[in-house]
């Protein structure tokens, strides 16, 4: 049963539709308590009930994680849609970040951004929602230099700029709520849909606030997003956005 919901409004006979969204850097699946677990980190991601998952720092075929693909584990986990992007080979596999989709994925596209202390790709996906095209992206940014945080999000803006369709990046922007990069996102259009403080990182004691779902294309939009109590799974804390629209 598709989680995407529309229902019809009885007195304006208008549309309105529910997009549940997941950002979450797993940390290779390795928790606070240095166990690598990804049933317990699909366990997390059920309880959020997800159309569309942005994964950060996630394995493929690397030794230190038992050499499985971990965005195709998660997907059957899940019984979601997956795709993978690596930063760079690593440990005998490859390291990235990934998409888990309810819909079919029938574009992807990878971005490459300006090299800081390792290489950083965005992962862009295409579905169809309700017949309607929606581009989702995950995204970890440079934690080492807000200039370079500045410059990476400067050139997926760019690589972005063309779609004519909604468009949502989620992930680890290793940024604060009133740094230049989230500054720029906002100048950019994009929308951060939040609710007070939404501290994630380190996951079991939150301490600061780096990683968000932004939104551009939807007229009038209306969300929030939340943090979820996870204090174990991995080092993050994993954040759930729900998107409303006409």
């Amino acid at each position: 049963m598709k989680i995407f919901i529309c229902w019809l409004l009885t007195v304006s006979w208008a549309f309105s539709c529910e997009l549940r969204v997941l950002a979450y850097n797993i940390h290779h699946g390795e928790g606070m308590d240095g166990k690598i677990d990804l049933p317990r980190i699909a366990g997390v991601i059920e309880k959020g009930r997800p159309d569309f998952v942005a994964l950060q720092e996630v394995d493929n075929g690397v030794n230190r994680s038992g050499n499985i693909d971990q965005a195709k584990v998660l997907g059957g986990l899940l019984d979601m849609h997956y795709s993978f992007a690596k930063f760079m080979d690593y440990d005998g596999g490859e390291y990235g970040l990934a998409v888990l989709s309810k819909y079919p994925i029938i574009k992807t596209q990878i971005h490459r951004l300006p090299d800081g202390a390792e290489p950083r790709v965005v992962l862009e996906v295409e579905a169809k929602v309700n017949g309607k095209s929606i581009s989702f992206a995950s995204i970890h940014l440079d934690w080492t230099k807000s200039s370079l945080r500045v410059a990476q999000f400067k050139a997926l803006d760019k690589a972005l700029a063309i779609r004519n369709h909604p468009v949502i990046v989620a992930g680890d922007y290793n940024a604060e709520p009133g740094s230049p990069t989230m500054n720029m996102a906002r100048q950019s259009g994009f929308i951060i849909p939040k609710s007070d403080a939404n501290l994630t990182w380190p996951a079991d004691k939150p301490n600061v606030e780096i990683d968000y779902i932004v939104v551009r294309g939807i007229p009038t939009v209306k969300g929030t997003s939340t943090v979820m109590d996870e204090r174990v799974a991995s080092d993050h804390r994993p954040v759930m956005g729900v998107i409303q629209w006409p």
